[in-house]
């Protein structure tokens, strides 16, 4: 029966008229998430009306083709311009860009080509394989477990900030405030409005993304007028050829990487509403902590592009995950994508599956087939967009504001987000300058208003405080946040030769086993027993080998 499902779900989407319309919503996905400010959410609304009267199978695979085009598109632009083409790429530019100017954008590109290719087919195997066993990971998550793994999150402003930590905590602490401005969604009361209706709904997070980043440092680009009149392909040996073989054969040496933010974007896109913003930044920050040199991410490291590219296009197979086993979407796209099914009377549950092979395997051919078509395609368009860094930086500014504060009026047909864009790319310019990073910044906006609203969530639930370190996830997160506070401090009294540092991984181990055991049931208590017993073991091997290079006491 299995086989004879497959059969027919295979037979439906090899057919030519379906094949035709995925290629055609790959490209467009790829030219939306190209484009700063036009989300892939918008992307897959404005393909949905093109699906009303096609098959289930049909137009459910056409929009999975815009959606799989639209995750690898932002890393065009985040690469060669420097401007995340959306939210989930952000964490691309700090090292993808670096590497275009220093005269490697085909380099750059190829990484972020094939890693968003591995990560896109290691989710789709993953989403088919245990769809329903990570599901209901999702479903034991409450307010207590996503504030808390927010401020897990939160703690990577530390890795983020560089070698000026105090400045990056301000600008967390600005990218927090930022959040702060418009109605609370969970009371509904103005906050530091000052009276304007305009203020009253927030700075879109968009808008500041764009502005922080890209008006920013096309400001800091055109600053001089003698490089305003170069052309990136004029400050250095610019490839034009994508350099494919180069990539795969970086990436093959990074394989730890790109597995394991493969399994974060995975995890992350599981969680309702987390998605692709926390995901990228995420794997970025557990691939500088696991690198052997940190210090040079930021620069242009190859694990820097990896990282992100892999775990943002592993988010959707996690985000689909729980829309095929339970009904419930992951994030806005697999929304999005419900509401397309449930058009055609359909409605995923816990028996979709089984009431609904053949198009149960035609979402998941879908998805594994629109990564291929996406690696063909994206090769092919990107020999065009590597173009742009022939042309002349004043040129380029231009038309890169006039697009950005087009798409970003056309959002909400408001001249307030075009302002917003305006003000934080001067607010951007100047931290540049003064030595602020931005990356915090970002993450204090991309988070903080998860946390605010998962945090009202839960006193809204309960003023019991308890929950936050009694819930078995929560005070998982809670574990792992506080370690991950301490990692620089970790990172340089280890080159120090401080003897603590040998004793910091026995103790992650013997302090996470404990919400492991927590968890109940069979296997998450075992891994709790595994990581207690490895932990012990570790540190009673490393307190003989401390206790046998002082020698014995005279």
């Amino acid at each position: 029966m299995v086989a004879e499902n497959l059969a027919l779900a295979f037979s439906g989407i090899l057919a030519f008229d379906t094949l035709s319309l995925m290629v055609i919503g790959v490209a467009a996905g790829l030219m939306a998430g190209a484009i700063p400010g036009f989300t892939i959410a918008m992307a897959v609304v404005l393909t949905l009306p093109f699906t009303f009267s096609m098959e289930p199978a049909q137009g459910l695979a056409t929009m999975v083709a815009v959606l799989v085009g639209g995750l690898s598109g932002g890393l065009m632009s985040g690469i060669l311009t420097g401007i995340p083409g959306t939210p989930s790429s952000v964490a691309t530019t700090f090292d993808g860009f670096p590497m275009a100017r220093r005269g490697e954008p085909g380099f750059a590109l190829g990484l972020g080509v094939w890693s968003s290719f591995c990560g896109g087919t290691l989710s789709a195997i993953m989403l088919v394989l245990f769809a329903p066993q990570l599901a209901r990971i999702g479903l034991e998550f409450q307010p207590w477990d996503f504030f808390m793994l927010v401020m897990f999150a939160l703690t990577v402003t530390a890795s983020l900030a560089g070698e000026n930590m105090i400045k990056g905590l301000i600008a967390g602490a600005i990218g927090l405030l930022v959040r702060t401005v418009g109605e609370d969604q969970a009371v509904g009361v103005g906050r530091f409005d000052f009276g304007v209706d305009s203020l009253l709904g927030g700075f879109d997070f968009i808008a500041v993304l764009i502005g922080v980043f890209a008006f920013s440092q096309l400001l800091s680009d055109i600053r001089d007028p003698r490089t305003a009149r170069e052309s990136l392909s004029e400050r250095g040996n610019i490839q034009i050829k994508i350099e494919h073989w180069r990539a795969i054969k970086a990436i093959a040496k990074r394989w730890t990487t790109m597995i394991r933010s493969a399994l974060i974007g995975m995890f992350t896109g599981i969680l309702p509403g987390a998605g692709g913003s926390i995901a990228n930044i995420l794997a970025y920050d557990q691939a500088k902590k696991a690198s052997r040199t940190p210090e040079k991410f930021g620069t242009g490291t190859e694990e820097g592009v990896i990282a992100p590219e892999t775990s943002n296009n592993a988010v959707e197979g996690g985000a689909l995950t729980p829309l095929m086993a339970l009904g419930i979407p992951g994030d806005v796209t697999a929304a999005i994508m419900l509401g397309a099914l449930l058009i055609h009377d359909v409605v995923p549950g816990p028996t979709f599956i089984a009431e609904e092979p053949v198009l149960a395997y035609s979402i998941f051919i879908a998805f594994f087939l629109a990564n291929f078509i996406m690696l063909g395609m994206q090769s092919v368009m990107l020999r065009v967009f590597v173009l742009v860094t022939k042309i002349r930086m004043y040129m380029l500014a231009a038309v890169i504001l006039s697009l950005a504060s087009i798409g970003m009026f056309s959002l909400h047909n408001s001249t307030f987000d075009v302002w917003t864009l305006f003000w934080f790319g001067l607010l951007g310019f100047f931290m540049r300058q003064f030595g602020f990073p931005l990356a915090p910044m970002i993450l204090g906006v991309v988070l903080g208003n998860v946390a605010e609203l998962n945090l009202s969530r839960a006193f809204a639930i309960s003023t019991d405080l308890s929950p936050f370190v009694t819930r078995p996830w929560s005070l998982f997160f809670l574990t792992i946040a506080l370690f991950s506070a301490a990692f620089p401090y970790f990172q340089s009294a280890r080159m120090a030769g401080a003897v603590w540092t040998r004793f910091y991984l026995p103790a992650v181990l013997i302090a996470v086993a404990l919400p492991f055991v927590m968890m109940g049931g069979l296997v998450r208590p075992i891994i709790g027993g595994l990581c207690f017993v490895i932990g012990t073991t570790l540190v009673i091997r490393r307190m003989k080998e401390s206790e046998a290079v002082r020698g014995p006491i005279s």
